[in-house]
């Protein structure tokens, strides 16, 4: 039997992840940043962490979001296939949802209509929308707000299979050292490998949705993330770009099957507020 459910309730949840996701930063995130602060040798790097700190619990305390750039909304749709929408349009109810929450939630509005013609949209629509079909009777809806200052760090290589597991590696490396302090550090770096072009670049933003917490449930993949997270370290950016130890966060890895000739790979970047927020729709 399928199971409906009202795009007006996608809406509103939509609209209260808009907001959430821009006020409280996931608890692995801050707990991430408070370890490093005590491991940064940098006296300079530990300062900035600890601003940081400073920062977020402002923002909590005065209930404003934790950057000024609350980022173009990303959503991710995971939908039952036992769900039958009802009372509307999915997309239109999810892009009224964004509008709403930028709007009640006094959230910078940073979408523009046109790429080149550059007109503001004002409520923040639309949306980069992923929709997946899943078993079950339920909706699990992540808002994920990207800023571009980290996102403009981002790129993708399309390497063969003859440059293998080091080339990733150095691939990442790469991407990250040239972002330098772009991306308002320290980061997490969402990477994905395989598939082909566009599915690597989604595969790399769905990293980002992961809780740092928790690794690639493959070891093999779960030892790379841990690799690169040591060697991004080392590049010695540190802190907002002032020098250190503490560079990136976390590296959260994402793969898909590829062609017998092909190794995409990936590297989408979230800024030190790295956020996203979940909730079920049954």
């Amino acid at each position: 039997m399928l199971n409906e459910i009202s795009v007006f309730r996608i809406r509103d949840t939509v609209s209260r992840l808009c907001i959430k996701a821009n006020k409280l930063l996931p608890e692995c995130i801050q707990k991430a940043m408070c370890d490093m602060k005590h491991k940064e040798t940098s006296a300079l790097g530990c300062s900035i962490l600890c601003d940081l700190e400073r920062n977020l619990t402002a923002a909590k305390q005065l209930d404003i979001p934790i950057c000024q750039d609350t980022g173009m909304a990303v959503v991710f749709l995971e939908i039952g296939q036992d769900v039958h929408f009802v009372d509307g349009d999915l997309y239109e109810a999810v892009n009224q949802g964004v509008a709403m929450g930028y709007t009640d939630g006094l959230l910078r509005k940073s979408v523009v209509g046109d790429p080149l013609k550059r007109i503001n949209t004002n409520d923040n629509t639309p949306a980069v929308i992923h929709t997946s079909i899943v078993p079950g009777k339920a909706v699990r809806v992540t808002v994920a707000p990207k800023g571009f200052g980290s996102e403009n760090m981002s790129g993708i290589r399309m390497l063969t299979p003859f440059h293998g597991y080091d080339g990733v590696i150095e691939a990442v490396l790469e991407i990250v050292k040239n972002a330098g302090s772009n991306p308002c550090p320290p980061m997490v770096v969402g990477v994905g490998i395989g598939g082909d072009f566009e599915q690597c670049a989604y595969l790399s933003k769905k990293a980002l949705c992961r809780d740092i917490d928790v690794p690639n449930g493959d070891e093999f993949y779960a030892g790379m993330e841990r690799e690169l997270l040591k060697r991004i370290n080392q590049l010695g950016i540190g802190p907002q770009g002032f020098g250190g130890d503490t560079t990136a966060l976390a590296v959260n890895i994402e793969t898909a099957p590829t062609h017998i000739a092909g190794l995409p790979v990936a590297v989408n970047i979230g800024c030190h507020v790295t956020r996203h927020a979940t909730e079920m729709v049954e």
